[in-house]
């Protein structure tokens, strides 16, 4: 009767596992039977396009996080304008400042010859961003799940209400992550992506030259940085490194400079200002290994944000443009 037992519940486990990963219509090597090569294709295509441009991975992990927390994961940030409607992608949040639209439509061409009609622009960008967390930092080739299907409609307006400014304090990100199912932990840990890449000076609001129009720097800036970013912003289209620490790959020293007063957004330095996303950033800076496990996570948490499955949404031909 024991053995019987304990059969029963590791067959039961497996039910339940079964069930998990193929919740919401997701699941692990989706394209195994109707493209098996798909994920194979996009990692070895990414890892020829970083080590030409080590800019890409920062840019395709941003344009993810935007993609994610509008509409869902459903690739709507790469529909292109139309006469009759602005989109995502040409919304302020987004333009010019997301790049590497061309990264995708790359991979997709050659997916399309391979598979036509087969692999989502929603999926290409969440693996393709997967690949670009495992090339600019320490991380492992981490599973993610397939099946997501590209939406139809993007649109300008929904950019601006639903991606939190620079600016925001930690109240309005808390709200705004809690709003796509996200936790507050998410929150701090998604923080991070920010040791990696750069950023317009216009996005600093002025916290290096005239704060909140006081005609001084913002006190929670290090003088030093403040200084050194009057230098390097002359005017709001020059870009700046956002870790002063290592700008070029994914790692904790992000939390580091939180807490020398080196965030270089409100949407940063703020997460000192409440005891629990302080106490999560003092964590991130003495535990990197845990902190890394947490990203992982959190990405793979974004990446299911609102998906479409099944007969929702569709396999668009070309990333740019909806079927007709």
């Amino acid at each position: 009767m024991k053995v019987l037992s304990v059969l029963w519940l590791v067959a039961l486990s497996i039910c339940i596992l079964g069930v998990a990963a193929t919740k919401d219509g997701l699941r692990y090597h989706y394209y195994y039977k109707t493209c098996p090569q798909a994920e194979k294709v996009i990692a070895n295509m990414m890892e020829d396009i970083v080590m030409k441009d080590g800019r890409v991975p920062p840019r395709l992990i941003r344009m993810h996080f935007h993609d994610c927390f509008v509409r869902g994961c459903d690739g709507s940030i790469l529909i292109n304008s139309t006469p009759d409607n602005k989109a995502e992608k040409d919304a302020p949040p987004n333009n010019p400042s997301v790049q590497g639209f061309d990264v995708i439509d790359k991979i997709k061409e050659v997916l399309e010859h391979e598979c036509p009609g087969v692999v989502s622009c929603a999926d290409i960008l969440t693996f393709a961003t997967r690949e670009s967390v495992h090339l600019s930092g320490k991380f492992p080739r981490y599973d993610v799940r397939g099946g997501r299907k590209d939406g139809r409609i993007s649109r300008e307006l929904e950019a601006l209400i639903n991606l939190p400014p620079p600016s925001s304090d930690v109240k309005t990100l808390i709200k705004s992550f809690a709003s796509k199912g996200l936790s507050l932990e998410d929150m701090v840990t998604l923080s991070g992506a920010h040791s990696i890449g750069v950023s317009h000076c216009s996005s600093i609001f002025g916290r290096h030259v005239n704060f909140m129009n006081t005609g001084k720097p913002d006190p929670t800036l290090d003088f030093h940085l403040a200084s050194t970013l009057r230098k390097e912003c002359r005017n709001p289209n020059d870009i700046v490194v956002m870790d002063r620490f290592t700008p070029a790959t994914l790692d904790n020293k992000y939390y580091t400079g939180l807490l020398q007063n080196k965030g270089l957004f409100t949407s940063d330095q703020t997460l000192l200002t409440d005891k629990i996303t302080r106490k999560e950033v003092i964590e991130n800076v003495h535990r990197p290994s845990v902190w890394e496990n947490k990203f992982i996570s959190a990405m793979i948490n974004m990446g299911e944000i609102e998906v479409l499955t099944g007969k929702q949404g569709e396999i668009r031909k070309k990333c740019g443009f909806v079927n007709y």
